[in-house]
C-alpha cells in the first residue's frame, strides 16, 4: 500500500510539473501595457565603464577615421570603435567610483521633466553589470564604489511612483567567452554563443527580474545578423514570463523577428515613424549624438526639438524614451539638466495633451501641425499641436460640433470660423514669436 502511494506521488509529479511549465504563456494580456501606452514619456540612461573614457582614448576622440570602425559618435562603443585592449578596458573597473551619483536626484529630475518611467543600462555590450550579480564578477561590486546602483535606483523609483526597467544586452557581450561581437569580427560559433547564453545571459536576466521586479526589460538587437533565433527569443520570453506577471518586453529582443509575444515595438535609434502603429511603440532618442557620456559631443538638441518629437510621437500613439549619459562621477551634465527642466516647464502646462491620448485617425497632419485626442468628463477633446506658426489651422469639423477652443496653457479663447474644409482656428500673431510648441484644446459637443 505504501509503495503504491509513493509511486502515485512520483507519477503525479512527473505529469503535473511539465503541465505547469507548459501553462506559462509567452504573451501578457494586452491591458498589462496600458500604463505604457498612457505614460508616453520616459528617461533612458546609459552609464558604465565607457563613461570614464568620455569618448576619447589614447589621444583619439570619437569619431576618428584613423580606425577602421572609428567613425561613430557612440561613446558606449569606444571599446571596439577605438580598439581599446580588452584587459585594459576591464581595468577601468578599478577606477569606477561615481561618488556624485544620487539615485533620488536622478529620478526627481526625470519626474520633474514629466517622465513616467525610467530605464537604465544594467549591462551594455561591454559586459559590465551595474548590480550585485552572482553570475559574473565583472560588476559594480568589484569597483571602488562597491554599491548596487540598480538597487538604489529601484528604491528611488518606488519612492517617487515611477515605473522602471532595465536595458540588458542579451546578444552582444565583449567580455564573456561566447558573447556576440560586432559585425566586423568573425562570427561567434553557435555552440560558443549557446554556452554564453546559458551561463551568463539567461542567468543574469533571471537575476534582474527576481531581484528587482522590473516593469519592463529593454533588449537590444537591430538589423544585423544575430544569434537570437526564434527559439532563443522564445526561451528568453518564457523565462521572463515565468518570473513576472507584469514585465513588458520590447521588440528589439529580436529586431528582425520580434514575433507576436512582445509587448511593445522599439524603433531604431532616433527613428520617428511617419504613420500610426497599432501595437504600443516607442522611439529611443538622444539629446546629443552619443548615448554614453561624450565630453566633446556638443551636438545638443534644443528642448523645443525634443518637445516636438514627444508631441509628434504622442500624436501617433507612441512613446518617447529620452536618454541622458551621466558623467563619470555619476552626475547629470548641466546641458542635460537644463533641457530636462525646460521640457518639464512645457509639460507643466501641456501634459494633459500627452498622457493617455490617442491618435486622431480621421485627420491628416499638416506640416508643423498634428493632433491627439482623449475623452474628458464624457466629452471628446482634440489637442492641436502647432510646432510651426500658422495663421490658421483647418479641421474637418462642422462649426456646430465645437463647444470651445482655447490655448491649453492659459485658457485663452481662440476664434473658430467655418471654412470650406469645415472650420478654421485663427491663431493670434503673438504666437509667431513664441518658439514653444503651442497646444490648442478643442472640446467637441456630444
Amino acid at each position: 500500500m505504501k509503495m503504491n502511494r509513493f509511486l502515485l506521488l512520483f507519477l503525479s509529479a512527473c505529469f503535473v510539473f511539465p503541465l505547469q511549465a507548459q501553462r506559462t504563456s509567452l504573451s501578457l494580456p494586452p491591458e498589462k501595457a496600458d500604463w505604457f501606452r498612457e505614460a508616453r514619456f520616459g528617461m533612458f540612461v546609459h552609464f558604465g565603464l565607457y563613461s570614464l573614457l568620455e569618448g576619447s582614448y589614447n589621444g583619439h576622440t570619437m569619431p576618428d577615421a584613423a580606425f577602421a570602425h572609428g567613425q561613430s559618435w557612440y561613446a558606449e562603443w569606444i571599446r571596439m570603435r577605438l580598439e581599446v585592449p580588452g584587459d585594459e578596458y576591464r581595468r577601468l573597473a578599478e577606477n569606477f567610483n561615481p561618488v556624485a551619483f544620487d539615485a533620488d536626484e536622478w529620478i526627481r529630475e526625470a519626474k520633474n521633466a514629466g517622465m513616467r518611467y525610467f530605464v537604465i543600462t544594467s549591462k551594455h555590450h561591454d559586459g559590465f553589470a551595474l548590480w550585485d550579480s552572482k553570475v559574473s564578477d565583472f560588476n559594480i561590486m568589484n569597483t571602488p564604489y562597491r554599491k548596487d546602483l540598480l538597487a538604489e535606483l529601484v528604491a528611488a523609483c518606488k519612492k517617487h511612483g515611477m515605473k522602471y526597467g532595465f536595458y540588458y544586452s542579451h546578444w552582444q557581450d565583449w567580455e564573456y567567452p561566447g558573447g556576440a561581437m560586432p559585425e566586423w569580427y568573425p562570427d561567434t560559433p553557435d555552440d560558443e554563443f549557446e554556452s554564453y547564453w546559458q551561463k551568463k545571459s539567461l542567468p543574469q536576466v533571471r537575476e534582474l527580474v527576481s531581484m528587482f521586479d522590473p516593469d519592463l526589460l529593454w533588449f537590444d538587437t537591430w538589423d544585423w545578423k544575430t544569434h537570437i533565433t526564434d527559439k532563443r527569443r522564445d526561451e528568453l520570453i518564457a523565462l521572463v514570463r515565468s518570473l513576472s506577471p507584469k514585465c513588458l518586453i520590447n521588440g528589439r529582443i529580436s529586431y528582425l523577428s520580434p514575433g507576436e509575444n512582445i509587448d511593445f515595438l522599439e524603433m531604431h535609434d532616433n527613428q520617428y515613424p511617419e504613420g500610426i502603429l497599432e501595437k504600443p511603440w516607442q522611439t529611443p532618442a538622444t539629446m546629443v549624438h552619443s548615448w554614453g557620456w561624450h565630453a566633446k559631443d556638443y551636438n545638443w538638441k534644443t528642448a523645443q526639438q525634443m518637445i516636438g518629437y514627444l508631441a509628434g510621437n504622442a500624436s501617433k500613439g507612441g512613446n518617447y524614451l529620452l536618454n541622458v549619459g551621466p558623467k563619470p562621477d555619476g552626475s547629470f551634465p548641466v546641458p542635460a539638466i537644463r533641457r530636462l527642466r525646460e521640457i518639464g516647464a512645457w509639460m507643466l502646462s501641456n501634459s494633459e495633451s500627452v498622457y493617455g491620448t490617442e491618435p486622431v485617425k480621421e485627420i491628416s497632419p499638416a506640416e508643423g501641425v498634428f493632433f491627439a485626442r482623449k475623452t474628458e468628463d464624457g466629452k471628446a477633446v482634440i489637442y492641436v499641436f502647432m510646432s510651426r506658426y500658422a495663421e490658421t489651422i483647418a479641421l474637418p469639423f462642422g462649426p456646430d460640433g465645437i463647444s470651445s477652443c482655447t490655448v491649453l496653457e492659459s485658457g485663452m479663447p481662440l476664434t473658430v470660423k467655418p471654412s470650406a474644409a469645415g472650420i478654421e482656428i485663427h491663431v493670434p500673431g503673438q504666437f509667431e514669436n513664441d518658439s514653444a510648441v503651442q497646444v490648442f484644446k478643442l472640446t467637441l459637443k456630444q
